[in-house]
């Protein structure tokens, strides 16, 4: 006779509580993002940590500042402009680097973008006790502002042109105004690598050369104005999480003229490798960072001097702003764009009157 087995069965085992992800550096708190540069899982305090340390050595390894510098922050209003304004702010203060800060704006004269993102800065400078100067290219060009200039063309196709040659001498006539000799700006990985993209597609070895240098200078060396990035190794995204989640005021509506920018065409690939290979950015400026022209390429390309109109600097007789002005005021607002033609050149001589400076020489900077 078989005896009925009456032992209760073995209780299932209880299924265990999930694995609580911790931030990777920490090892206490949530993580509340990933870097897309590292791909790390980190808290809020471990990321601004991490961001805010990596711009330090960034400036601190490539010796960007001496104690006592006037630093002029490029201020668009933008997400990039406004951390850099931040950030150099706060390490300014906890690193006592000794500088002292501006903000330094430029209206390119666009209605309905310009004028709004004008407006931010103006808040950033009182939310970071930094005093704001404002050139536009109205009072710098002889009255042309960039809607003006659209409309001579009668469309926005070059505008990025025009606008990039402006703003970077615009800038450097306002520093020379305050009696500053350094410009900081919030070029990220981002741009770099696009730029570099964009010079290598071009064909443009001048440019390829030294379009990832971090820290250039002016005509005379030491003594002219210098221009940095401290955002050259920050990649897009991790400045907007920076802006995001530290609630800083900035404007974000894209150019009117932007869309039709060559430089969106490099973003757009750039944005489908970095979903690819995250390090993808970081690879194309250190690619960049190793490309070196041999002597005889080096000796081949031209000298800079000064424009005999303006003062300002360029590689030939006359600067691409006067070129470009030139052609705005004779009716050809193709004139300086792309290859320069026989017919252009002579256009630029008025047989009466002679070459004529076409910026203001109130503000004419003497490098």
């Amino acid at each position: 006779m078989t005896v009925p087995d009456t032992t209760a069965p073995a209780a299932a085992p209880a299924p265990s509580a999930p694995v609580r992800k911790l931030c990777a550096l920490c090892s206490t708190r949530r993580p509340i993002l990933v870097r897309p540069k590292t791909a790390q899982r980190l808290c809020k305090e471990c990321f601004y940590h991490v961001f805010e340390t990596e711009i330090h050595h960034t400036i601190t390894s490539n010796k960007l500042f001496s104690r006592g510098d006037k630093v002029a922050i490029g201020a668009s209003g933008g997400k990039d402009s406004t951390v850099l304004a931040h950030i150099m702010k706060t390490l300014n203060e906890r690193y006592n680097y000794g500088l002292d800060l501006y903000l330094l704006s430029v209206d390119e004269g666009i209605k309905g973008y310009r004028d709004d993102s004008l407006e931010t800065v103006k808040r950033n400078e009182t939310q970071y006790a930094i005093p704001l100067t404002i050139v536009s290219y109205e009072s710098l060009y002889r009255g042309w502002t960039m809607d003006r200039i659209v409309s001579a063309q009668g469309t926005a196709k070059n505008s990025c042109t025009y606008c990039g040659v402006f703003r970077r001498q615009a800038l450097d006539r306002g520093a020379a105004q305050l009696g500053i000799a350094h410009i900081v700006t919030g070029h990220n990985a981002d741009d770099m690598a696009e730029t570099v993209l964009m010079n290598l597609l071009r064909g443009d070895v001048a440019r390829l050369g030294r379009c990832t240098e971090i820290l250039t200078k002016g005509e005379d060396g030491d003594d002219g104005v210098r221009r940095s990035k401290p955002f050259k190794y920050a990649y897009e995204k991790e400045i907007v999480m920076y802006a995001h989640f530290k609630k800083l005021d900035y404007f974000s509506t894209e150019c009117t003229y932007s869309p039709d920018a060559f430089r969106g065409t490099a973003r757009a690939l750039i944005k489908d490798l970095e979903a690819v290979r995250p390090s993808a950015i970081l690879d194309i400026i250190h690619s960049g960072e190793a490309f070196h022209l041999d002597e005889k390429t080096q000796k081949a390309l031209p000298k800079q001097g000064t424009c005999e109109r303006c003062g300002y600097m360029t590689s030939g007789e006359v600067c691409k702003a006067c070129v470009l002005l030139e052609g705005l005021e004779k009716g050809m607002p193709r004139l300086g764009i792309g290859r320069e033609r026989k017919s252009d050149r002579d256009a630029m001589t008025d047989e009466k009157e002679g070459p004529r400076p076409l910026i203001a020489h109130g503000v004419k900077v003497d490098f």
